[in-house]
């Protein structure tokens, strides 16, 4: 029997644009890029030059420290561009297609070394990550737990119950797989309501269902790790994307590899939100441009003043801000558009702020419901509307402080305003004490959000995790 965990502690931000249940064709985008930089902890090395004529699944570069590890090519076609940043850092190697490909075939794998090899080989081992740290699996590992979260509660998120119809059978087969990798269960998280999970019934005894409710980050996989299955020092445990499940799962049955997904374009003021199906590392230029209010992009019209975009591969919490011709991330499902806020607050929070959201109450719509509106106990289900959402913080950088809101939001059993002292200084030992295995960035977007300091928290995170990962080698 699944058992059911009620978050209460989190904050769902309702931001309107979600993405219509309608699934749009852009695999003929042309342009493609695998991103060293997508890879958290990643040396990249170089295994191909500029002008090299590759296929669906040659290998583009690998991992410095284990070069069994492969980033290879979702397209077959040209390499257009080496580019590298600062001390000639690789960051990102663009492949051009040159003509309409077909998917990668290999030998059907017989048993759990055999797939791990072809994963290895094909690039779809970069898709399982490690915890603590968030790096890329290693495959010599053996990790208590595997997670798969089949939901996600982020703003704007992709609906995986529409996204993988009719990859159900897919689905389940990629479970029973990662099942061989683990000493213990792979635990799938599921909404109380999910279809996807009567799809998959029954399973395995080495699956583990379990139904989580409440608001974000109900989703995050850092969050159901931390209820289900907590990390300790030592201790390793791997997730994976439900798509990329379902691409194994295909790539097993059928021996086929086919990098695709279905991504979520959404945001407020934007055309029509729905869902496009690419390939990996596609460029998003071509989708982004359909979707803005205004032909002359990448500015946009509304009723106010023009503004320009702000596009965010993943989601408005967490995700990684690319340019108008940038290319979407390796574990994004989402691609957000917002409104820029580089304007000029007048008078900033002496005004009234009746469409400002705010969840310290520093403005009179903090006085409002925060995820509906029932005025004389009719419900208005777009209120989410009513707000006006774009990227201006409305203030600068200020010293610290701590209001004791944190915790309103953060659902974990550590203390995350101390934490964020001890990666600040950098002791490592305390951040041990506090908790610092069991949380990634993503899982403090929302104190991100909420703080009145304006403070890049994610940062601060990272920066310590990436201290006690170096200290560890």
């Amino acid at each position: 029997m699944a058992d059911t965990i009620t978050i209460r502690k989190g904050l769902d931000i309702p931001i309107a644009g979600a993405a219509e249940r309608r699934i749009a064709n852009a695999l003929g985008i042309r342009t493609y890029a695998v991103k060293p930089t997508d890879f958290v902890g990643l040396t990249p090395r170089l295994m191909v030059e500029e002008d090299a004529i590759v296929a669906v699944g040659d290998a583009l570069f690998c991992d410095k420290h284990d070069e069994r590890i492969l980033f290879t090519s979702p397209i077959s076609g040209q390499v257009k561009a080496i580019v590298r940043g600062e001390k000639r850092r690789l960051e990102a190697v663009v492949v051009e297609a040159q003509q309409e490909d077909s998917p990668k075939v290999y030998d059907i794998p017989q048993n759990a070394d055999e797939i791990k090899v072809l994963m290895l080989r094909c690039g779809l081992w970069t898709m399982l990550r490690q915890r603590p740290f968030g790096v890329i699996a290693n495959p010599d590992d053996k990790p208590k737990a595997i997670f798969v979260s089949a939901f996600d509660s982020a703003p704007l998120a992709p609906d995986y119950d529409f996204i993988l119809q009719g990859k159900e059978e897919f689905f389940k087969k990629g479970l029973e797989i990662l099942s061989n990798f683990t000493s213990g269960q792979v635990h799938v998280c599921f909404r109380p309501d999910q279809g996807l999970a009567k799809h998959l019934s029954p399973l395995t005894s080495h699956l583990s269902p379990h139904y989580l409710k409440g608001p974000h980050p109900a989703g995050n996989i850092g969050t159901q790790i931390a209820h289900i299955d907590p990390i300790n020092k030592g201790e390793v445990v791997w997730t994976m994307n439900p798509q990329d499940v379902a691409v194994l799962g295909e790539l097993v049955t059928t021996g086929v590899y086919r990098p695709e997904k279905v991504i979520a374009v959404a945001g407020p003021q934007i055309k029509n939100p729905h869902y496009y199906r690419i390939k990996a590392g596609a460029c998003a230029a071509g989708i982004v441009a359909e979707q803005v209010l205004n032909p002359e992009y990448p500015k946009m019209e509304s009723t106010e003043d023009v503004k320009e975009n702000r596009i965010i591969s993943g989601n408005i919490l967490s995700g990684t801000q690319i340019a108008t011709d940038g290319f979407i991330g390796a574990y994004d499902s989402l691609l957000s558009i917002l409104p820029e806020g580089d304007y000029y607050d007048f008078m900033g929070w002496l005004m009234p702020g009746f469409k400002k959201y705010s969840f310290s109450r520093t403005f009179l719509s903090g006085f409002l419901p925060k995820n509906g509106f029932k005025p004389f106990g009719i419900r208005i289900p777009r209120f989410s509307s009513y707000w006006k959402f774009d990227t201006n913080t409305h203030g600068d950088v200020r010293p610290l402080v701590f209001t004791g809101n944190f915790e309103r939001v953060f659902p974990f059993n550590i203390y995350p305003t101390q934490l964020i002292k001890a990666c600040i200084v950098g002791d490592i030992d305390l951040m041990e004490q506090l908790g610092i295995y069991e949380v990634e960035p993503e899982d403090f977007a929302l104190c991100e959000f909420i703080d009145v300091s304006k403070t890049d928290i994610q940062s601060i995170i990272r920066e310590g995790l990436e201290l006690i990962r170096k200290e560890s080698v």
